[in-house]
């Protein structure tokens, strides 16, 4: 259930990576090759690279993962969230530019802006519902009918979206809740959990609150506290060994919890 978050913060890289934005591919491929047989999903924020220009690199990257770990699920995180031909044009970024497996997406304008995600055959579209975020619930846990704005996603999602694409849904470990919620209202849809480690988020209560039916369905997302475990020239072994440590607390809140 451990997918690594590719957050690379040029300010936070080790000592031996200084060079700039040539080194953000090195740097994100040794975390890649450290933690790959571990995860089951990569997934790349989009920000981090184009905020420097490092498109190509991100570009690369994703190759890369294709290449070396073809089995791991390659989700870009975007959250992207437009209408009409600016939404094919972000879809096809996502699947074509960059070859992911799974964007994420911004429901805030509808269906008709989701669509040509979930119409792209073999792809996942990864809504967002509740997020980790402190300021998340001033729009988020809004009243709708009756229940908060995202369990209307929810459950719009499991009712509706499902039915054109492949689609899951963010939801942060900071709030076990309202995944707990989530969970009973979509059944076996896959659920993306970022906020553990830095953020905070505790790894048992995530389990048992958002597994399905099958001891599964989760993707628990981990960055900071991997990527930037250590700052030496050995920080691709440091990174590995807070992965293994972080997949063994998930197998263990699995199978035990």
């Amino acid at each position: 259930m451990l997918c690594v978050g590719l957050d690379p913060d040029l300010a936070r890289f080790p000592e031996t990576l200084q060079g700039g934005v040539k080194d953000i591919e090195a740097f994100c491929k040794q975390i890649i090759d450290a933690t790959g047989d571990l995860v089951c999903a990569f997934k790349p924020q989009i920000a981090y690279f184009s905020a420097c220009g490092a498109e190509t690199q991100l570009e690369n990257i994703c190759a890369y993962i294709r290449d070396k770990f073809p089995d791991v699920v390659l989700i870009l995180d975007a959250k992207r969230g437009d209408i009409g031909d600016t939404a094919k044009l972000y879809a096809r970024e996502a699947f074509v530019r960059y070859g992911a497996d799974a964007v994420t997406v911004n429901p805030f304008l509808g269906t008709d802006s989701l669509e040509p995600f979930l119409a792209t055959r073999d792809k996942g579209t990864i809504v967002l519902c509740r997020t980790s975020n402190a300021g998340s619930s001033e729009f988020q846990s809004l009243q709708v009918d009756g229940e908060p704005l995202y369990l209307r996603i929810a459950r719009t999602a499991a009712d509706e979206w499902r039915k054109i694409g492949d689609c899951a849904l963010v939801v942060g470990a900071t709030y076990p809740n309202e995944l707990a919620q989530v969970r009973a209202i979509v059944s076996d849809m896959p659920i993306l959990v970022p906020g553990i480690g830095a953020q905070g988020g505790d790894v048992t209560t995530v389990i048992r609150a958002g597994r399905d039916e099958n001891n599964r369905g989760l993707i628990i997302n981990s960055s900071r506290a991997i990527l930037y475990a250590d700052k030496s020239k050995s920080f691709a072994d440091s990174a590995r060994k807070v992965a293994i440590e972080t997949r063994d607390a998930i197998n263990s809140a699995r199978f035990t919890g």
